[in-house]
């Protein structure tokens, strides 16, 4: 029997029986993992002599990478924009919980609140991987509060703020630190956010444009300094017009600077984004779409009044609310789906095929917060976080670096 010490003594597991997404496509063959990453198994053959000590059927199940949620401001009871004392074992849930769902990494986000919030949220937040204690936290996306007041949606108007003369020094004092974040949200009209733009990007923060009211040159101008999102498309933005289309514009503009890529989340959930207008941005820029949850505290609790940061919603099945606003001026106020949901309804809103839907939630987000080398995909060497799904794309089971992290349980077992 050949010996697989050559290189190391960690179990080889190889995965049977499945359809792999690789290069946009599924593919028949086995999945090699080897210490949390996806092997080479032709270097394993040949260069090690190796073989598996383990084999696991995977019954002709799709095998994709994990989600990654980079829009999520809680669930299950727990809103991230609330600073509690139990603030940690409360992202210890969320992440726990969002397994069943396929989401192996994910951003937690914060919507406009006080610096107070944020100076005692922030520094709860610990960047981490992922594993049987929950899915992996990349950093956290920071919505607000430096966004429009016209286009402020959920978002209480009293924690608005503008840039005043130091700019970034404004932000910096209103987060505290930006240690913890990956991702801010904010209204590129706004009088020196440009300066602020450039400074997020230079310290490898992700730019997003949203809650804006905000004309295409603006936006255009935004991504010239370093903007490199859109935060859910179509909600709380200018709508279409055809002689200023605004920030939906840059999913066909030609002035986004050569070698970039503007994507823009979508929150798939039958609810903030007709099926048509679902179409129409995934056909205007399909390699830019990346499915988002924007779930609240609600997500996975029955109908009733949560919050939502500094704020009190009410659940209505999908409907998601600012409580006590009169009848007929309904803001909506984040979703309650979960990612693997959103796949689903943006599969069969749209008509895409399967590698298409799995990859808006895997691939698009990898690369947009740039780490597709070892997130997002099941190429060879990157980090063995994966789902098996159905044909149906429910989830079966979802592994992180190459653990089975949860599993559906059968019925009668």
């Amino acid at each position: 029997m050949p010996s697989n010490k050559s290189v190391s003594d960690a179990p080889i597991v190889q995965f049977t029986n499945c359809r792999i997404l690789r290069s946009h496509q599924l593919q028949r063959e086995d999945l090699w993992v080897r210490e949390g990453k996806i092997l080479n198994p032709e270097k394993l053959f040949f260069d090690e002599k190796g073989s598996a000590d383990i084999q696991l059927d995977c019954k002709d199940s799709i095998i994709a990478p994990g989600f990654i949620d980079v829009q999520i401001n809680g669930g299950f009871g727990v809103d991230f924009s609330l600073a509690t004392d139990d603030f940690k074992s409360g992202i210890d849930l969320v992440s726990q919980k969002i397994l069943s769902h396929g989401v192996t990494s994910f951003c937690p986000t914060l919507v406009t609140s006080p610096p107070s919030v944020y100076h005692q949220v922030l520094p709860q937040i610990s960047i981490r991987n992922g594993g049987a204690h929950g899915a992996g936290i990349l950093g956290a996306h920071l919505e607000g509060p430096f966004i429009s007041k016209e286009k402020k949606g959920a978002h209480p108007e009293h924690c608005l703020r503008t840039f005043e003369e130091r700019a970034f020094q404004d932000l910096l004092a209103t987060y505290g630190s930006l240690d913890r974040v990956r991702i801010v949200t904010l209204a590129p009209e706004m009088k020196r956010s440009s300066e602020v733009i450039r400074e997020l990007t230079k310290q490898g923060i992700c730019v997003s444009l949203g809650h804006s009211v905000a004309n295409l040159s603006q936006a255009e101008e935004a991504v010239q300094h370093g903007a490199t999102f859109i935060t859910h498309l179509f909600n709380a933005m200018l709508p279409f017009h055809h002689r200023d289309p605004g920030i939906v514009g840059l999913l066909t503009s030609d002035k986004i600077p050569a070698g970039r890529r503007v994507f823009y989340g979508m929150i798939s959930d039958g609810i903030h984004t007709n099926p048509a207008a679902l179409r129409i941005a995934h056909r205007a820029h399909p390699k830019g779409l990346v499915l988002v949850t924007d779930a609240i505290a609600g997500m996975g609790l029955a109908p009733g009044r949560h919050t939502l940061g500094q704020q009190v919603v009410e659940i209505d099945g999908l409907n998601t609310y600012i409580a006590g606003k009169w009848p007929g001026t309904k803001t909506l106020s984040g979703s309650v789906a979960t990612m693997d949901t959103c796949v689903r309804h943006f599969q069969e809103a749209t008509g895409c095929s399967v590698e298409t839907a799995l990859e808006a939630a895997s691939l698009h987000p990898a690369q947009l917060l740039g780490i597709e080398h070892k997130k997002g995909t099941l190429n060879y060497d990157s980090d063995a976080d994966f789902l098996m799904l159905n044909d149906s794309l429910y989830v079966q089971a979802t592994y992180i670096a190459g653990e089975e992290v949860w599993r559906q349980k059968v019925l009668g077992m």
